[in-house]
């Protein structure tokens, strides 16, 4: 009997202590769903208004059911992420991401499907264009940012489709500048963003967002794409910005030409040769005219290097890509300064640079 006296009393006890209690418990529940440090309202705020605009690509393939079958199927053979460019439908995603692709099919964030052309693809920069043609009230297009500004340590945040898993937001920072990695062409893609906000297969062609959400990079690779390392690239959006309108017009990337023949790979460096050998010039292009020249024979049928091409407008250039790389910085049209090698002699030639042909 006095065992359950003691029982009921320490149940009195408990009830008492959780009775006050409880008020309290609730008032810090209450407090927790409205309090926000300024970083993580920052961090909603920013996913609320930016997530709208991000989408969901899928890279479809036609396939026979059989060998022996004449009968076609779709299927999916990759997803990544994209973004709207503008009110019109146009999406920016990852050249990686549409690669092969026989259709390409873009998922809005109210999850809605729509079919997109391609309107032009840039290998060698890792990007392309898509047009999706949706009523304007569901195309959303991120705020442009400057990447020019950006500074080591600024925060950052990606959104998009991991896994599959989409409109995942990861947050992180700048952890370096000024990278470079390897396209599926094996072009050298320069000033890099590298981050630790987590980039994982399917955030490729996602945003990379400032702290202001506005567009800073275009989300492409990994360090190690099958296990994550805290070490993801990001196409700066200044190079996004010079790209988008060549594959709006001309549905490829487009670079100035000095008309020219040369050597590729690493012919030259194997051989001991810094710079890029002119193979040949082509008549009536700016390096003809320049008077520069390519491989010459004589009529043993023993070949000779013309010029070999070590500088554009000072910028040096080492190899093939170093060329097309000061190639890119300018215009047709535009006067470039060409410092090459010719018979041990160091000459200069002002070449006009011509639109491709």
């Amino acid at each position: 009997m006095k065992l359950k006296k003691g029982i009921i009393v320490v149940l009195f006890f408990a009830w008492g202590i959780i009775s006050l209690l409880l008020p309290a418990l609730t008032a810090s529940s209450a407090e927790y769903l409205t309090f926000q440090t300024e970083d993580e309202a920052n961090t909603i705020e920013i996913f609320k208004e930016a997530s709208p605009s991000v989408v969901y690509v899928t890279n479809n393939a036609y396939r026979r059911t059989s060998r022996f079958s004449l009968n076609v199927q779709e299927i999916p053979q990759g997803t990544g992420t994209g973004f709207i460019w503008n009110d019109e439908g146009l999406i920016v995603t990852n050249d990686h991401v549409i690669r092969n692709a026989d259709r390409v099919t873009i998922t809005l964030q109210d999850q809605s499907t729509w079919e997109a052309e391609v309107i032009g693809q840039a290998p060698d920069k890792d990007l392309a264009l898509l047009k999706i043609h949706a009523p304007r009230e569901l195309l959303n297009p991120l705020p442009l940012g400057d990447s020019n500004l950006l500074e080591v340590g600024r925060k950052v945040l990606a959104i998009g489709n991991p896994f599959g898993l989409d409109t995942t937001l990861t947050v992180g920072v700048v952890s370096a500048l000024g990278r470079e990695i390897n396209s599926m062409t094996n072009r050298t893609i320069r000033d890099v963003i590298q981050t630790d906000a987590a980039i994982n297969p399917g955030n490729s062609g996602g945003p990379l967002l400032n702290s202001l959400g506005q567009l800073i990079g275009v989300n492409s690779q990994t360090v190690n794409p099958n296990t994550g390392s805290g070490i993801g690239f990001s196409i700066p959006v200044n190079t996004v910005k010079k790209i988008v309108p060549q594959l709006l017009e001309y549905g490829q990337e487009v670079r100035p030409t000095l008309g020219i023949v040369n050597t590729v790979g690493n012919w030259a460096s194997q051989r001991g040769i810094n710079g890029v050998p002119i193979v040949e010039v082509i008549e009536g292009q700016p390096a003809a005219e320049a008077g520069l020249i390519g491989f010459r024979q004589n009529q043993r049928g023993d070949i000779f290097l013309g010029d070999i091409i070590l500088e554009v407008d000072g910028q040096k250039v080492s190899n093939p890509d170093d060329l097309l790389n000061a190639l890119e910085q300018h215009q047709p049209g535009d006067t470039v300064k060409v410092v090459t090698l010719r018979n041990q002699d160091t000459l200069e030639f002002d070449v006009e640079l011509a639109a491709p042909g």
